[in-house]
């Protein structure tokens, strides 16, 4: 049992952070907010349906609740989410959370939601089926253990050097981590390397956003780039 500064015992209050969740603008902000970008208000109304003044109320209490932090630049607000921690409490209720078919209201939202299927940001790292075809084309070569506990191996040490993808240094972040993608029901590749990957992959323009949401593309140079380095059809991508 935890005690505070005056030696009292101190209980966990796991109801409070799960009242933060239960409610559905509060939890879509978050889910929104994987992208591991800082939004507005205004921009997290809008993706919500909710007017300005309702989700700054639900924002403050996000923050007041140590799930998101806020960011001041001039007049504007931003908020993302706290930490580490964080982003994986998020993915983690995403997988156990139950599946509902959404009832789309226009050809351009269904079309959203496939481009989301097809490749999106899962924070720092690479979701959906092209995460999906990456994953498995790294383990199938060799450069990942995949198992129990995945790993990356001196082969994928190799190859991701060979293909201009630096690891940060220092980091107490795990190599490999195994993120359950919920669209797929399969995992893909998180941790430092996979958010090098993802990276790497922005940066060099195998990959481009689709507007504002997470949502991304694979660019004629990502298709040419996946199939050079680990052998992915380009008509697949």
């Amino acid at each position: 049992m935890d005690r505070d500064a005056e030696g009292r015992d101190v209980g966990v209050d796991l109801a409070a952070v799960a009242g933060l969740l239960a409610d559905g603008t509060r939890a879509s902000f978050c889910l929104a907010l994987l992208d591991g970008r800082a939004w507005t208000a205004s921009e997290l109304a809008r993706h919500a349906g909710v007017a300005s003044s309702t989700a700054t109320s639900h924002l403050n209490l996000l923050v007041g609740g140590g799930l998101l932090v806020e960011e001041r630049h001039g007049r504007h607000r931003y908020v993302r989410l706290a930490d580490r921690r964080v982003v994986d409490l998020i993915e983690s209720l995403a997988e156990l959370a139950p599946r509902r078919a959404v009832r789309t209201r226009s050809l351009s939202a269904s079309g959203r939601g496939r481009a989301l299927g097809r490749a999106r940001l899962c924070y720092d790292h690479l979701a959906g089926s092209l995460a999906l075809a990456v994953t498995d084309a790294m383990a199938g070569r060799g450069l990942l253990e995949w198992g129990s506990e995945p790993g990356l191996t001196h082969k994928g040490a190799d190859w991701l050097a060979g293909a201009g993808i630096v690891l940060p240094e220092g980091s107490r972040r795990p190599l490999v981590r195994a993120c359950l993608d919920w669209t797929e029901r399969r995992p893909h590749l998180a941790g430092a390397v996979g958010a090098a990957l993802c990276g790497h992959a922005l940066t060099a323009g195998w990959v481009t956003r689709i507007g504002t949401t997470r949502a991304l593309s694979v660019t004629d140079a990502g298709r040419r780039a996946f199939h050079e380095h680990l052998g992915l059809p380009p008509a697949g991508l």
